[in-house]
């Protein structure tokens, strides 16, 4: 049997993690067998080079490999292509066609990202695995195969069980035995071997002086944490390659070929409480509105006070036109037009109730000359401010609205409601 040591060499395997000898001692052990492999890892860790070392230490290494990338095949098409058809199953077959199963009889097929297979296929696939036996599409004749399957995946298979997405039993066919490939940040002692290796292949290719790394771009490489995997530093190692004119890559250099490399790796923190910052931010509002309503209520105490206190008739229509515009609105329309008038001033009380309420030293004490049978409300002035407009308008009410700063439907209303 092969060591390990000479799989590497063979197959241009870069690294001596000890997670990845022990991925690759699995493949040495399981591949003379017939058992179905499942090699799990994520994108980009080279999972394509487990199903080749099987094959080729297998009795079948002289019959067919055949790889197929289960995600790149559209639904509609993929069990045609995998188990063939019959001319005429569907619309374009216009001749026979013999499927993957059919062609590589007698050898392997790797099926990478198994986990993109629709359940309609996985039902085929699972027949196969079990008694070696399929249907071509649009035929009703059963056909026999003999092949070793090793299938691979970057999903987690128990998350896509639990979602319905695939079956949980061909999983247990398919995972006979699980080899897992370690990502590459896992492996952070063969970062700076792979890239070495790397940037000679894309020296030679392209013809120009291999790159070197300074130290602290070394320490930047094996930090980093390597989304993509070997891909993406392959991918990088030959950017620089092409790219830099200097031989000798800075950590400055190195850092702006690497995506979000300041960024910390270190866990968000969510507030989860979310609702108490909403119930916060309504108490403020009602808060507000009623500090508002308050500063209010107090301009209309003092208003009350100085049109009880004055004698001047002017001064007393002008702030009732400014309390009627600010009740019914800037643009002389009424907030409700069923609501009663609003009697700003109290209703009537004579003066030794007042007195009695209210003490001799009370700033806002009513002066002793008001008359006690004497009565101001809304009401009265709004009544006298209308009709003094009116008289003064000569009946137009449409001029009349317009000085007091209502609407025409709202005197009209008025002028009903008092019988003017």
């Amino acid at each position: 049997m092969d060591s390990v040591q000479a799989i590497k060499q063979r197959f241009g395997i870069i690294g001596n993690d000890p997670k990845l000898n022990r991925a690759l001692e699995k493949a040495v052990q399981v591949a003379p067998t017939d058992i179905s492999v499942l090699v799990t890892g994520e994108s980009g860790v080279g999972k394509e080079s487990v199903p080749k070392i099987i094959h080729s230490l297998s009795h079948r290494k002289h019959a067919k490999y055949i790889a197929v990338n289960c995600g790149a095949i559209p639904e509609g098409t993929i069990d045609s292509e995998l188990f063939g058809h019959e001319k005429g199953s569907f619309t374009g077959a216009t001749q026979t066609r013999s499927g993957y199963f059919e062609v590589a009889d007698g050898g392997t097929i790797f099926l990478d990202e198994v986990g993109e297979l629709p359940l309609t296929t996985q039902v085929r696939l699972l027949r196969i695995l079990e008694n070696g036996e399929f249907l071509k599409v649009g035929s009703s004749q059963v056909l026999k195969t003999n092949v070793r399957i090793v299938a691979a995946t970057n999903l987690n298979m128990i998350e896509a069980i639990k979602k319905g997405k695939f079956r949980e039993d061909l999983y247990y066919r398919l995972s006979t035995v699980d080899i897992h490939i370690p990502p590459l940040r896992d492996r952070k002692e063969d970062i700076h071997l792979l890239f070495r290796k790397f940037a000679s292949d894309f020296g030679q290719k392209y013809k120009m002086p291999t790159i070197r790394l300074e130290d602290d771009a070394i320490q930047l490489l094996t930090k980093y944490r390597w989304p993509g995997n070997i891909r993406q530093l392959r991918n990088v190692a030959e950017q620089i390659s092409v790219l830099e004119e200097s031989r000798t890559i800075s950590l400055a250099t190195l850092n702006s070929y690497l995506p979000n490399a300041n960024d910390s790796n270190l866990p968000a923190v969510i507030e989860k409480d979310s609702k108490k910052g909403d119930f916060s931010n309504e108490r403020e509002i009602l808060y507000k509105v009623l500090f508002d309503m308050k500063s209010d209520l107090n301009d209309l105490k003092k208003l009350t006070l100085e049109l009880l206190n004055s004698d001047d008739s002017d001064k007393v229509q002008e702030e009732n036109e400014n309390l009627i515009r600010k009740i019914y609105g800037t643009n002389g329309e009424e907030v409700e037009e069923e609501t009663a008038p609003v009697e700003l001033l109290p209703p009537h009380e004579t003066r030794s109730e007042k007195t009695s309420e209210v003490p001799k030293d009370d700033k806002y004490h009513f002066a002793e000359e008001i008359e006690e049978e004497e009565t101001l409300s809304l009401q009265q002035k709004e009544v006298e401010l209308i009709k003094k407009s009116l008289e003064r308008n000569r009946g137009k009410r449409k001029a009349a609205a317009a000085e007091l700063g209502i609407s025409e439907r709202t005197l009209y209303r008025k002028i009903k409601q008092y019988d003017l």
